[in-house]
């Protein structure tokens, strides 16, 4: 089973205190059931053996040695993640995105 938690969700700190807001700003963490974090390139190769949908890309990931290029590209990615067909509005303290 999968659950989806936002990082904004005051839950977060309280089950996870090691994984700071600052942290899940620059890459999603994926928290198995024995308690071990997937960081970033690691969580989408970890979600691509257990989800349907992401099966397609489980070859291509787990190419042996490959893991350090799956980082690099996440880490890219994630640094622009903003900037793909989205705006960020700020007002009052809080932002919003909106599709362009």
């Amino acid at each position: 089973m999968l659950s989806y938690l936002s990082l904004h969700d005051p839950e977060v700190a309280r089950r996870f205190p090691d994984l700071t807001h600052e942290r899940l700003m620059e890459e999603m963490v994926v928290v198995d059931r024995r308690g071990r974090r997937h960081p970033g390139a690691e969580a989408i190769r970890y979600l691509s053996r257990r989800l349907r949908r992401l099966w397609w890309l489980a070859p291509i990931l787990h190419i042996p040695f490959s893991l350090s290029l799956w980082r690099w590209l996440y880490r890219q990615i994630a640094k622009r993640r903003y900037r793909f067909g989205k705006t960020i509005e700020c007002d009052g303290g809080t932002c919003h995105l909106h599709q362009r």
